[in-house]
C-alpha cells in the first residue's frame, strides 16, 4: 500500500453540505477502492481539509480523487507520501 495526502478545497456548494454523514460517505469510497483511511483533518490557509491515505496504487488514488470530488463537491489535489526512512534510505542508495 502507497500512502497518499489527498488536500482538498471546498467549493461554495460543498460548504453548504459540510456533515459528519458525509465524512463517513467519503471513508466509505476510499474503503471500496481497497484503501484504508489514516486519518483526516480539517485545515486553515490554502487547502481545507486533508486525506491521509493508503491505496494500492497511484491509479487507485486517482480514482478515489475523482470520486469524492463527485460525491463531495471538493475539489482534490493527490500526493505520494514517502517515509523520510524510505526516502533516506532510497537518496543514500541512488543519490
Amino acid at each position: 500500500m502507497t500512502t497518499f495526502f489527498m488536500f482538498g478545497k471546498y467549493s461554495q456548494e460543498a460548504l453548504k453540505k459540510i456533515s459528519a454523514d458525509r465524512t463517513r460517505k467519503a471513508v466509505h469510497q476510499i474503503q471500496k477502492l481497497g484503501g484504508t483511511v489514516k486519518s483526516v483533518y480539517a485545515l486553515l490557509g490554502e487547502n481545507d481539509l486533508v486525506f491521509i491515505v493508503n491505496l494500492p496504487s497511484a491509479a487507485q488514488a486517482t480514482i478515489a480523487s475523482i470520486a469524492l470530488a463527485r460525491l463531495t463537491g471538493i475539489s482534490f489535489k493527490t500526493s505520494t507520501a514517502i517515509p523520510v526512512n524510505e526516502f533516506d534510505t532510497l537518496m543514500k542508495k541512488y543519490a
